[in-house]
């Protein structure tokens, strides 16, 4: 089954005129009876238990949200004592692990309230009937509800939290966005990995907090370095095993340090990345907030969006603070205002992960608050190995998630920190699927009727020749990654894929197949018609393949393979390795 065919209910929550009022809608479910509409009421119960949260957890002072005209009492079985909720695993629960799993019911309770709970209910048996997860996917359309921490919601004590489970894929959507363009069938993980200004910069603007000068000498800098190896090996490494001993998927990850931001869009014009990774400073601001590339040089969510979907990067993850939270403004009290003291209020749709999503970048995973090295490099390495096998992107945020508490324990804050955002036409496929095989590879978007072209590649030495079946074939040294195994000097353990790439739906267009290298010595081709030319090197880069180029992978001086879609010829029929 296809990633689109997964079963989506999308819930909305907005404001009503009346005082702390709210309607929550589903906007999408997979049975025509799921639609329904419930009105609900936010009290000053649910405004202590995000203060108290915030009390506990929060590093910085984060608004009241939404702030009640007067004290309304909750009935006695929505909100469990703190005393009352029951130990894990025999082990005395912490004051901090009581609160979080208080909200977390809370929450649960709040949003999943007679008709919605129900529509839920039956969505869920329609995906286990099917035997396929649930996709569940939250709209928040009061930007002074979008810093609460949803992904932390249970529907009981001891019940897994909403955001862990992978049978039910839990984000965040907008319905505020451009429309989805048909987006490009990738293969491997092309990472940008981007490392801005690491500190506070200097600022004029006060409620940013005090000005910090830029340094002046160049050890930052080398330090950035030595920091983009280390994220650079940890991705690359974390792609060789796929999920469940799956599929291995060859990562390439290309590292700017504090680029200027004609560098950085000039990179990603060039290369055809997925995923864009920034690690550095950020703060909220109005247009999708402020990424600190280099002193004096930074760049707002708005022009970064543009840039991302025009280069069909599907996956952008921000590892700076708030990258999932709205700005804020200072409103004062009207003159018929009960109340003449000023507040903050919340800035509709300016947080960096809505913004990115509204212009039509598939995809956003942001902090909702700031997190440590430690805690952000655990996350990455399981994300990325999650990615590798090939899973959606929703389901491996789960499994980081999951890997986050198993390390800091359910009480600490930082598995609930990742906040994933998804366009609503995006299915979370970030790599084609594997189905059936190590190389059935149907793509999403193949036409029907029209297979893969038979390919293969044959020694010009011993005609020996290797199929590329289903129309994917991995290159390297390593014997357990690859479907062709070759030992020549400066081939790569991950030197290179061969794939065929489908034709978009309406597009009157035949399957090609391609070369993309990825390896530290290249590869060599001589094109079919361009003999004259000579060999020429490939070096992580994706190139269109014609059936009779030769193709030398790592030196000039190993043997060469031709590769050929026309397999009349009785050649030998050799298995790969």
């Amino acid at each position: 089954m296809s990633l689109s065919e997964i079963p989506c209910l999308n819930l909305a929550i907005a404001p009503l005129r009346a005082a702390n009022h709210f309607a929550i809608h589903v906007t999408q479910a997979p049975f025509p009876g799921g639609y329904v509409l419930h009105d609900c009421l936010w009290t000053e119960a649910y405004n202590q238990l995000w203060l108290s949260w915030q009390e506990m957890f929060s590093p910085r002072s984060l608004p009241n949200v939404p702030q009640v005209s007067q004290v309304d009492a909750l009935p006695p079985d929505l909100i469990l004592p703190l005393e009352t909720l029951p130990p894990s695993l025999g082990q005395p629960v912490s004051q901090s692990g009581r609160l979080m799993q208080n909200l977390g019911i809370s929450l649960w309770q709040w949003l999943f309230d007679g008709p919605i709970q129900g529509s839920l209910d039956h969505s869920q048996g329609i995906a286990m009937g099917q035997a396929i997860p649930l996709r569940l996917r939250l709209e928040i359309r009061d930007p002074d509800l979008v810093s609460l921490p949803w992904e932390i919601m249970q529907d009981g004590a001891g019940k897994q939290p909403i955001s862990l489970r992978q049978q039910l894929l839990f984000s965040r959507t907008t319905s505020d966005v451009n429309p989805l363009p048909a987006l490009r069938s990738d293969n491997i993980l092309k990472i940008l990995l981007v490392l801005g200004q690491d500190s506070e910069p200097a600022t004029d603007d006060s409620r940013k907090g005090a000005a910090h000068a830029p340094p002046s000498n160049d050890s930052p800098t080398l330090q950035l370095e030595q920091e983009a190896n280390v994220l650079a090996h940890l991705l690359t490494t974390s792609g060789s095993s796929g999920i469940g001993g799956g599929t291995v998927t060859p990562c390439q990850v290309d590292t700017l340090v504090q680029p200027t931001p004609a560098t950085l869009i000039s990179q990603l014009e060039k290369h055809a990345y997925n995923v864009f990774f920034y690690a550095g400073h950020g703060v909220p601001a109005p247009d999708g907030g402020l990424l600190f590339l280099r002193p004096n040089m930074r760049l707002n969510g708005t022009e970064l969006a543009q840039v991302l979907t025009r280069c069909q990067v599907k996956l952008a993850v921000f590892n700076a603070c708030w990258g999932a939270q709205p700005d804020h403004e200072t409103v004062q009290a009207t003159p018929l205002a009960a109340s003449d003291v000023s507040r903050s209020q919340a800035i509709p749709r300016s947080s960096l992960a809505e913004v990115l999503i509204h212009h039509g970048v598939p995809a956003v995973l942001g902090m909702r608050d700031s997190i440590t090295d430690e805690e952000a490099l655990s996350f990455i390495q399981a994300f990325a190995r999650a990615l590798s096998g090939r899973v959606p992107i929703d389901q491996a945020v789960a499994i980081a998630r999951q890997h986050l508490l198993t390390l800091y324990r359910f009480n600490q804050q930082a598995w609930t920190l990742p906040v994933l955002y998804m366009h609503p036409e995006f299915n979370g496929e970030l790599l084609q699927p594997i189905e059936g095989s190590l190389t059935a590879m149907p793509g999403p978007i193949t036409r029907i009727g029209q297979p893969k072209p038979d390919a293969a590649l044959r020694s010009l030495t011993t005609a020996r020749v290797w199929h590329i079946q289903g129309g994917f074939m991995r290159v390297g040294v390593d014997r357990s990654e690859n479907e062709l195994v070759l030992q020549g000097g400066g081939v790569s353990r991950r030197h290179a894929v061969i794939f065929c790439r489908q034709p978009q739906p309406n597009v009157n267009t035949k399957p090609a197949y391609f070369l993309e290298d990825f390896s530290r010595y290249g590869t060599w081709m001589l094109e079919a018609g361009l003999e004259a030319n000579g060999w020429r090197s490939v070096h992580r880069q994706e190139v269109p393949l014609k059936p009779g180029t030769h193709l030398k992978f790592g030196s000039i001086h190993n043997e060469a393979l031709e590769f050929t879609t026309s397999l009349d010829t009785p050649y030998i029929d050799q298995p790969p390795g």
